[in-house]
Formats: C-alpha cells, structure tokens, sequence
C-alpha cells in the first residue's frame, strides 16, 4: 500500500488463474491499489524511495517490461527509440504530457484487452456469446469438489478457497448487468479488471475492506492499516521511518472525523479519490525526471539518456528474452 494513495480505483483480493488451478501457495494479498504497485507488489514510492520497476510497467505494460527488463542497456535503448517514434504522433521531434499520457493509457488498455481475451478464449471453447458462471466455476473452482471442508476453509493470509470462490460469485453478480448469470465479453473484462469500471467500484471497496479489515468489525484501526504494507520480520524491531509517517498520514489525512479508524467512506476517499487522472499523474513524473532542459516535454534523446527510468535493463539472458512484437 501506498503513502501517497492519490492514484485510482482498487483491485481485489485474488481471482483464481484462469487456466490453471490455484494452489494453496498462490493464496496471498493482492495490493489494493494496484495503479501503485508493480506486479511483483511493490509500490511506487516508500517513503522517498523509488520503485522504477512500476514506471516500466505503467510505460510499457507488464508482460512488456518483463521483456525489457532482460535485454541489455544498448538494445534497451534500441527499442525505447522505436517506442518512442510511435508516442510522438505529430512527428514533432517532442513528447507532450498530452501524448505521453495517451501512450500510458495505450499500454494499459492493451495489457488489459490481451489478458480478457486470453481468459475469454480459455472459458469460452464454443466461442459463444456469454460464458456461464457454472462453466467459469467448474473452470476455475473445480478442483474443489475433491476437497475436505478443512481443506476448503484452511486460510493462508487470511484467504481460503471458500472465500476466493465466494469474492469470484459476488464480483460475478455485479458485472452481471442483465441478470442472466452469464457474462458477455464486456461483462466479464469488468469481472476480471473491475478497477476500470465504475459498476464495479463498490464491490472491490467491499474487497478492499475486507482484506485489511483483520477482526471484521466493518472498519479499519490504525494497526490494520499499517499491518496491510508492513509486518516487523523479528520481535521488538524498530518500525522504519516510512511506516511511522504513515501512522501520521492516518491520523491526519485519512482518518477525517477522528475516531481511530477508517469507515467505509473514509477508504473510498482513500483508494478512489474523486478527479484523479492516474495516466496524466504518471505522464507528469516520467517528464519530471527526464526533462533537463525544463520545458514541460520529452526530447528522444532526453528519454534515451534516461532509459532506465522508462524501460530498465538487468542485461541477463538476453538470448531468451525476445520481445512480443514485430517491430523489434
């Protein structure tokens, strides 16, 4: 979770892999606030800490930035420049904050679409129109019939098979807009990436809640809080600094009427706050840290002196690490 919570919607708990069947080790959190966390769950700023590794992700996609992330600097940097032709649309020599942040918005639909549409494929053999919630249930959730009711209720991080399998049903009910029990392509793109889509907002604030709310009084202490982004790994450790101003950030930022904990109307504040252009945010940052000249846009080579910031390099295997698209 993040101190600087001001980016958008909530993601939930986990939904099962689509085309695998889960296992108990994959029962773990998601973040919460998933527009401020990499996929490996870290979030974009601890404190003053910087994690580069959610910018790649935000400029690039996930799977992308995976890709990246293996090749070294000079071919980094070789296919940075390719991307960058493609973000400057009027052919300028310049990257506005306007084209940048329709890039950003670019990337994330694209993730977005290529994930629904793996799934889709993989619950929708037929190739119909709607995909009923027993033939994502016996999919995804199959597996569990063969399972003690011990085994279906064990938890792990406070998470169980019967609780995934009940978040899944309710999240289901929800993108179902026709009642039909079935859901269309755009019903189920809602199912699986609900922080996209305004319907969906209460259901993960449901989820979100639920997921930080430990003794399950319907509110969030301070502890609570600060218990969903740090836990001491030995007894008796002194907290870092970062997590002591985040106890005041509850206090006087989140916390609005007083009372030690957050109400259900608090944390929507908190993780949907109200105006907030998640994209233009992160088009904004990226030309903060790469524009030397201080002219409010992006020259190509002011990108590619900072290529670790939009696209990173661990140089290792490069022989396997071949980019999904042709224009590489």
């Amino acid at each position: 979770m993040l101190k600087t919570s001001a980016f958008t919607l909530v993601l939930v708990a986990v939904v099962a892999v689509a085309w695998a069947i889960p296992k108990r080790d994959d029962i773990i959190k998601s973040p919460h606030n998933p527009l401020e966390h990499d996929s490996l769950h870290a979030a974009h700023f601890d404190d003053n800490n910087h994690n580069p590794q959610y910018d790649h992700e935000q400029f690039l996609g996930e799977d992308e930035a995976k890709s990246f992330d293996q090749l070294p600097p000079e071919e980094s940097r070789r296919r940075l420049g390719i991307i960058v032709d493609k973000i400057d649309e009027d052919k300028d020599g310049s990257i506005t904050m306007y084209e940048l942040k329709q890039w950003i918005l670019y990337t994330k639909r694209r993730y977005i679409d290529e994930d629904v549409g793996r799934q889709w494929k993989h619950h929708n053999s037929n190739n119909s129109d709607t995909i009923p919630w027993e033939t994502y249930k016996k999919n995804v959730y199959g597996f569990m019939d063969s399972l003690t009711k011990e085994e279906k209720e064990h938890e792990e991080n406070g998470i169980s098979y019967k609780s995934m399998l009940g978040r899944d049903r309710r999240r289901w009910a929800q993108a179902d807009q026709n009642l039909d029990d079935a859901l269309n392509r755009e019903e189920f793109t809602a199912f699986l990436h609900p922080e996209e889509h305004p319907l969906m907002r209460d259901v993960v604030l449901d989820e979100t809640i639920e997921d930080i709310d430990k003794n399950k009084d319907g509110k969030i202490s301070a502890e609570e809080y600060i218990g969903d982004m740090y836990r001491a790994a030995e007894p008796n450790e002194e907290e870092p600094e970062w997590v002591t101003s985040e106890r005041d950030t509850f206090i006087k930022f989140r916390d609005v009427d007083g009372d030690g904990f957050l109400d259900r109307e608090e944390v929507r504040a908190w993780v949907v706050p109200k105006g907030f252009d998640h994209a233009e945010s992160e088009a904004m940052h990226l030309i903060f840290e790469a524009d030397v000249d201080n002219d409010e846009k992006l020259t190509k080579s002011e990108i590619l002196d900072k290529y670790d910031i939009f696209v990173g390099s661990q140089a290792t295997d490069f022989g396997e690490a071949l980019a999904r698209h042709d224009e590489f």
